[in-house]
């Protein structure tokens, strides 16, 4: 059976009388360790084939990794050229060299929507910064903790990754380093203000991990100081920081040097360990996309890499000042192309800064094209989502939704997924934070029928 065929079973028995789907969301919302964060659910849990998304997940591998040799393949190792072509500003490339440590593991949660036919990335979102790990984590072990929706994965042999799961077992191998055979001390770091804006988030983070077996203390950079070679909070030795700032905050805030200072002695002594390098964000630049996708500099890379590349990214393209005054071809074509693209701000994240073509004027998409220049800016082919139908549990209704899903891996592979959703209709850009009705979905994978016809015990695990 098919994922859609699983989704229409799933809504068929949803509208039973009687049945007892229909309290899954609720369920989800009051989960314990999704206690913390307030947003909403959708009325039911999306259905991907397992094959397709374990095969996206090695694409993903290998184009992430290439990306990683951008600087090597297509600049010959300068990394001032790179990051020129990046947009990276001088006060950004600043705190990046200072911290060295340039490639970052792979580590992050890649962005993509499904088209109808496969899976097409839109972003790589490499680093600690990039959320919802908790979020997926949680909202699949919920569900499957309703007995109605725990049978009905059993007999569709519906499974999931757990991303907390996953993350744990990476901080355990890497705080190893400094906390040999004990358990590591890690701490979530964000910026000045962030635990304010964000701490629902991350404190959903902290008790997946708690759940998951790991602690992690959460703080801010101004809650720390350095002795000894080591970062502490109060008393309690840090081994492993859990980034999530950026370089941006560190470079453009007038104290942010001194906000970070006892963070950059204790990790330039090796005290403490810095988990996914502020690098990270060069490579999840945006502009990378376009190098990969850019057919003139398709010699960098294999026919194999080539096929990969256009089987999983859509057409992305680089717009900067000096595209704007010499690559007439590419800045018509846009124009002209206006309602099949999309604009992104290479630095930004969040749907922060993007243009929608097809929701726009010519003249407005032109003046866009023009100020975004500036700060460097990606144009990509437009992708439409699928139409993921979901049966509403109060008017009995079928709806559409779009869904962007989230894809994590670490070092170890793909450590699962989770979807954002909105009503079909209500914006092109799906986001959680923008979106009144934005929902957050589990993800489940179908298991094909094994040799034999026997359904796998451990299948709904």
């Amino acid at each position: 059976m098919s994922a859609e065929r699983v989704t229409a079973q799933y809504n068929e028995e949803f509208r039973t009388p009687g049945s007892k789907l229909p309290t899954v969301a609720q369920h989800v919302k009051a989960f314990p360790t999704l206690a913390p964060w307030g947003g909403e659910y959708l009325a039911r849990p999306l259905f991907v084939a397992e094959r397709e998304i374990r095969e996206f997940a090695e694409d993903l591998q290998h184009l992430v990794e290439t990306l990683l040799s951008l600087p090597d393949r297509m600049f010959g190792g300068d990394l001032e050229t790179f990051r020129s072509v990046l947009g990276i500003s001088d006060g950004r490339w600043e705190v990046i060299r200072r911290f060295g440590a340039l490639v970052p593991p792979y580590y992050g949660r890649a962005d993509m929507y499904h088209d109808g036919t496969s899976f097409k990335l839109l972003e790589t979102n490499l680093g600690s910064e990039a959320g919802g790990w908790g979020l997926a984590s949680e909202m699949s072990r919920a569900a499957m903790e309703v007995d109605a929706f725990a049978g009905f994965a059993r007999r569709n042999r519906l499974g999931y990754v757990h991303p907390v799961r996953a993350a744990v077992e990476a901080l355990r191998r890497f705080g190893a380093r400094v906390a040999p055979g004990r358990e590591p001390v890690v701490a979530l770091l964000e910026w000045r203000g962030g635990l304010t804006d964000y701490g629902e988030f991350w404190l959903n983070f902290q008790s997946a991990l708690r759940s998951a077996g790991l602690d992690i203390l959460l703080a801010e950079v101004s809650d720390v100081h350095e002795r000894g070679g080591a970062l502490y909070i109060g008393d309690t030795k840090i081994d492993v920081v859990y980034r999530s700032f950026v370089p941006d905050q560190i470079a453009e805030e007038p104290d942010g040097w001194d906000l970070v200072a006892p963070l950059l002695r204790a990790h330039r002594a090796g005290g403490t360990l810095l988990w996914t390098p502020l690098s990270s964000t060069m490579f999840a630049n945006k502009a990378c996309m376009a190098l990969l996708s850019d057919p003139a500099r398709r010699r960098n890379f294999s026919e194999d890499e080539c096929r990969l590349i256009d089987r999983v990214l859509p057409w992305t393209r680089l717009i900067n000042t000096d595209a704007l005054k010499t690559d007439t071809d590419l800045v018509d074509e846009c124009l002209e192309r206006r309602e099949q693209l999309i604009l992104k701000v290479n630095a930004r994240g969040g749907g922060a800064g993007a243009v929608v073509g097809w929701e726009t004027d010519d003249a407005t998409w032109r003046r866009a094209l023009e100020d975004s220049a500036a700060e460097g800016c990606v144009v990509q082919q437009r992708v439409i989502p699928r139409p993921e139908l979901v049966v509403d549990p109060i008017s009995g209704e079928t709806e559409e939704w779009r869904a962007a899903y989230g894809m994590f891996y670490t070092p170890h592979g793909y450590a699962g997924a989770y979807a954002k959703v909105v009503p079909a209709g209500s914006g092109s850009v799906i986001s959680v934070m923008s979106r009144p009705r934005a929902r957050c979905a589990a993800v489940f994978h179908q298991s094909e029928l094994p040799v034999g016809g026997e359904v796998p015990a451990d299948a709904a695990k």
